[in-house]
């Protein structure tokens, strides 16, 4: 994953700003910026959706392309590798929500999806009116309205194709469910790959196959990002949340963050205090 850009939005640099629960914006507003080519990048905190309504494109998910139709979604889970061209006439809405809101409730979403829209167009339509005109009791109305994205968005994976060659992308989605799920408890690809029926070497070569990076990259990717979000909305310290995810030394853990994020654990939390 060496050398992919990870953005906040598309052509933003990274950044500590909280959203008040998602961004949205027209297909058309950023991707008239870019010439109709968005280049692949990555969210290292962000969860995308993107529902197409007119025009056409195609859309690149960790190296597997699929054309894009009116009434077609597009799914993007916090470190998906995506990259977007679009006709000039495209019409429709990106939707940015914070990737721990659509990890509650329902078995998270870690893999690309391409899928016709139906349901989660709907429910993407009620989310955007009520964070655009917030009533009465708003906080429970957004949650409601999440969960009702994350339903619609399950039951349109579970009928969209695989991405790419079946059984090696089959094996890599499990692999990275199984990742949000035991990051905390367990960094050996033994662990994972016993889980999941196959030998550490071949999750190994499936994982560098399909998503260009290796099993335990994966895995520090994952661990990575929480600590991340600990060190800009808790009060813990690095030896402390480290030893949280499993890291006995925290020199260790302080090279593994530096390593993955690109800058020292507290060079992180000295931005989000300025």
């Amino acid at each position: 994953m060496e050398g992919v850009p990870t953005y906040a939005l598309y052509g933003e640099a990274v950044s500590d700003r909280q959203q008040d629960w998602l961004h949205w914006e027209t297909i058309q507003a950023r991707s008239r910026l870019h010439g109709y080519r968005i280049a692949p990048h990555r969210h290292e905190q962000f969860f995308q959706v993107l529902s197409l309504t007119g025009g056409q494109g195609q859309v690149t998910l960790d190296g597997a392309e699929f054309a894009l139709v009116p009434s077609t979604i597009v799914v993007v889970p916090a470190m998906t590798v995506h990259g977007y061209v679009f006709s000039e006439d495209v019409e429709g809405v990106i939707v940015t929500l914070m990737a721990t809101d659509m990890a509650e409730g329902v078995d998270s979403l870690s893999a690309g999806v391409v899928a016709a829209s139906g349901d989660a167009a709907r429910a993407l339509d009620g989310l955007i009116s009520e964070a655009d005109r917030p009533g009465a009791h708003h906080d429970i109305a957004m949650r409601a309205h999440l969960s009702l994205l994350r339903v619609a968005l399950h039951r349109a994976g579970s009928q969209s194709p695989d991405l790419g060659d079946g059984r090696a992308r089959r094996h890599v989605q499990a692999f990275r469910q199984l990742v949000d799920q035991r990051f905390r408890e367990t960094r050996r690809i033994s662990d994972y790959a016993g889980a999941l029926g196959i030998s550490p070497t071949h999750l190994s070569r499936v994982c560098r196959q399909v998503l260009g990076a290796s099993a335990l990259d994966i895995i520090e990717q994952r661990i990575a990002l929480e600590a991340r979000r600990q060190l800009l909305f808790s009060t813990l310290s690095v030896k402390q949340i480290g030893a949280g995810l499993g890291y006995d030394d925290p020199a260790y853990f302080t090279r593994m963050l530096k390593r993955v994020l690109g800058v020292p654990p507290m060079a992180i939390r000295r931005q989000s205090a300025r």
